[in-house]
């Protein structure tokens, strides 16, 4: 059997400067994931996303950095399983809650999707 990675997940908090200890991160984890990269970071309670498909190194740079305030980030390096190298698979994914935006990435496959928003819904 052989070995074959799976995405890489970093997060951290409370940190200065939270998104570039994040890309620090990420690069280190780059071996887990080289399809895609993405990054939220979270200051006073806003959240701040930049994610796009490639290496870590290509996907940021100081200026994106700069954009991701916060003392607080979570990270994410894409190996894909299933669907594909495609731009909308790149996590962090931001959805929008009943008490504002939640930023999320995992290693994975969701396959009932559908079903667990239809249940979440219905339980408020």
């Amino acid at each position: 059997m052989a070995f074959k990675d799976e995405c890489g997940v970093f997060g951290i908090g409370p940190e200065l400067e939270a998104s570039r200890q994040t890309y620090l991160g990420l690069y280190a984890l780059q071996h887990r994931g080289q399809e895609a990269a993405g990054i939220c970071s979270r200051d006073q309670g806003r959240l701040h996303l930049h994610k796009g498909q490639g290496y870590v190194a290509d996907v940021f740079t100081e200026s994106t950095l700069d954009r991701l305030p916060g003392d607080g980030a979570i990270g994410h390096t894409r190996y894909s399983t299933t669907g594909g190298n495609v731009a909308s698979a790149a996590h962090p994914f931001l959805v929008e809650g009943r008490f504002g935006q939640i930023a999320l990435c995992h290693n994975g496959t969701l396959t009932n999707t559908e079903e667990l928003r239809n249940r979440l819904i219905q339980e408020g």
